[in-house]
């Protein structure tokens, strides 16, 4: 009989073998699963509860496999188009499609092709749109002076090509503006350019302004154009000096022209009548055309605006330096006379001549730079220095209209920064030109009183109505 040893007591209970046992399997199951260290870099998460079963961790380990597996979606702005791919996590991470944009050839039938122009576009590169060789473009601008008029291009601007079955080139369209089409048409005889001017209706508007800050951002808050502005400025620009003299709580009142087409307003004519309060002084004008077809604006009560010479040479310009007798130069850091007015300005900014003359110089002269000095009968006489340049055709000897623009502020000769330097004689002697009262142009004619008296009266009176209605609507 053989005698069988007893067994050893287990050294660990029997339910911490079994845990042991599962969780060894689990571990050489995950070695077999992941057998590099591959596992740590791609950061995949290894559930090692005892309750999951082995085929999830085997279904996670292929949707690892099928994720490396698929290509990358933003590789190409457009693959999850050729993919088909509707992963909401994929559309988030990838670029946005590219929109191409409109077509610029337009066709209605084959015969009719439209063409907006682009910027960088020529009339070259419009024919070669539409089809048509760089001869038929230079066949256009030769068959007539005004058909040159098709390459001055804007952005944005539509040409119509109406071509023949055959491919030639019919009839060339374009509407230049609101109120003008030009159209090139070809026949046996060659091409025969055309215009046609749209006439609008006119009506009158009205507007009120009151200035807080500056006078271009309320009349604009008004409604009034930049150009608008400009011209209200130069009918009062006699007596306002609307570089040094305007002041918060200063308004204006406006009647003036607009043009209309089928209802639109297509562009803006002429101011009628206006009013402007400066400092608690207000000034009127009236828009009058004589019987000889010439116009000019008056007071309301029939005395010419027009005066020998306007205020200011520069609008809407800074006043950096006074008229002064005892003033210590900037450069030469003595006191030294300063016999004129400074007005700082952005370089480039036009500058006008303040009343009819001849011009005495054109050219540099010292420390003034290039100056131009105009004689303005036997009288009077005013220098402008530091000019940047001059304006086309302003040359010694060359004769200038009150207004017209005569050169640009720089900063040449003795200047520490851009500005005009603007001196006013009177038989020779330097006066101030802030100061110095300027002589009137003539009233209306006595045999024109009457009849201007009559526009005038009913502008003046709409003024009234208008500004009174206004403000009794802005007060409830």
């Amino acid at each position: 009989m053989i005698n069988t040893p007893p067994k050893a007591p287990p050294l660990y209970p029997k339910s911490h073998l079994l845990a042991a046992s599962g969780i060894a399997a689990l571990l050489s199951l995950a070695l077999l699963v992941f057998p590099s260290s591959d596992v740590e870099a791609k950061k995949t998460t290894l559930n090692l509860d005892l309750e999951t079963p082995a085929d999830q961790l085997t279904q996670e380990q292929d949707a690892q496999e099928q994720i490396q597996a698929t290509p990358d979606v933003t590789a190409s702005p457009f693959a999850q188009i050729e993919n088909g791919a509707d992963d909401t996590q994929e559309t988030a991470t990838a670029e946005p499609v590219k929109v191409e944009p409109a077509p610029t050839v337009v066709a209605k039938n084959p015969n009719h092709k439209e063409v907006v122009v682009s910027r960088g576009d020529t009339l070259s590169t419009l024919f070669e749109k539409v089809g048509l060789p760089a001869s038929a473009v230079h066949e256009v601008l030769a068959s007539d002076k005004q058909a040159r008029q098709f390459s001055q291009l804007k952005h944005g601007q539509i040409l119509q090509f109406e071509l023949s079955p055959q491919g030639q080139l019919k009839q060339l369209h374009s509407k230049v503006s609101d109120l003008e089409s030009i159209s090139l048409s070809k026949s046996d005889k060659g091409y025969a350019f055309s215009r046609e001017i749209t006439k609008p209706s006119i009506r009158t508007a009205y507007v009120h302004g009151v200035i807080n800050s500056s006078l271009s951002q309320s009349a604009q808050r008004a409604g009034l154009s930049h150009s608008m502005t400009m011209d209200m400025a130069s009918v009062f620009g006699y007596d306002i000096d609307f570089a040094q003299d305007i002041r918060q709580g200063d308004e204006f009142d406006v009647i003036y022209e607009q043009k209309v087409i089928n209802g639109k307003t297509v562009s803006t004519g002429n101011i009628l009548s206006a009013r402007f309060t400066n400092r608690g002084k207000t000034y009127t004008a009236v828009r009058y055309t004589n019987k000889q077809g010439n116009s000019s604006y008056y007071t309301a009560d029939g005395n010419s605006m027009r005066k020998a010479f306007i205020r200011t040479p520069v609008d809407f310009a800074r006043i950096s330096s006074m008229f002064s007798m005892g003033r210590k130069h900037p450069i030469l850091n003595k006191i030294r006379a300063h016999k004129g007015v400074d007005y700082a300005a952005p370089r480039g900014t036009p500058i006008k001549a303040t009343g009819d003359g001849q011009v005495l110089l054109a050219g540099r002269r010292g420390g003034y730079g290039n100056t131009v000095v105009i004689k303005h009968g036997n009288t009077y006489q005013t220098l402008y220095g530091h000019m940047q340049g001059f304006a086309k055709g302003i040359q010694t000897g060359s004769n200038v209209r009150q207004g017209q623009v005569i050169g640009y502020i720089g900063t040449t000769g003795l200047s520490t920064g851009p500005h005009l330097h603007y001196e006013f004689q009177v038989n020779g002697v330097h006066v101030d030109p802030l100061g110095q009262k300027l002589p009137m142009a003539d009233p209306i004619a006595k045999a024109e009183k009457q009849r201007f008296m009559q526009q005038s009266q009913p502008l003046m009176a709409r003024m009234d109505q208008e500004k009174s209605t206004l403000l009794a609507s802005n007060k409830r």
